[in-house]
């Protein structure tokens, strides 16, 4: 089995390609070893001294290291890890996974106006934030306002406010004259 590795604009997380499926839909996000408990890989990769967080995608796997450790020193435990977990059969995750996050999507006639944003960030965001081993999920809408929840290598990245402010709020604006701001969900 040969383990890519990716750097991502989040210089404490790196993304990891195992060269298969890891989820076969949606993400899920263990910012914690405590929210990693319904993952085997999750807990093999929170063993590993220094790992801060765990991030699901359909073919990749992010981690995020604290600022003491060095990526040197975690990189070849995180890849033995990944490769033991594939190796063994075990399932990714354990039952059925769900994000916790309750949608506030405010009136009824803000219904087709939360569609069209959910299509503009399924089809114009996520797949670029991806591509840097995060995830960006619709928290709510309220008031012309945008709540986004950002998981994965966006969370906690020194580029995540710009990439809110500049362009995922100038992007829904300029298709959605209803929005009027985009803000942050703490997980």
């Amino acid at each position: 089995m040969f383990i890519q590795t990716e750097t991502t604009p989040n210089p404490a997380t790196l993304k990891f390609l195992p060269g298969q499926t890891v989820l076969d839909a949606g993400t899920a996000d263990f910012p914690s070893a405590e929210a990693g408990q319904k993952s085997p890989l999750a807990k093999r990769l929170f063993d590993i001294p220094g790992v801060s967080g765990v991030f699901f995608g359909s073919d990749f796997v992010t981690v995020t290291k604290d600022d003491a450790t060095d990526w040197d020193h975690a990189k070849p435990a995180i890849l033995g890890a990944i490769m033991e977990h594939f190796q063994s059969g075990a399932p990714v995750i354990e039952g059925e996974g769900s994000s916790g996050h309750a949608e506030h999507t405010g009136d009824a006639e803000d219904g087709a106006i939360v569609t069209q944003i959910k299509e503009l960030l399924d089809t114009r965001v996520r797949p670029a934030v991806a591509q840097d081993g995060g995830d960006i999920t619709f928290h709510g809408f309220d008031r012309g306002v945008v709540y986004l929840h950002m998981q994965g290598a966006c969370a906690g990245c020194p580029s995540s406010t710009l990439t809110l402010k500049m362009g995922i709020e100038n992007l829904l604006r300029h298709y959605i004259p209803e929005v009027t701001e985009v803000r942050p969900v703490a997980s």
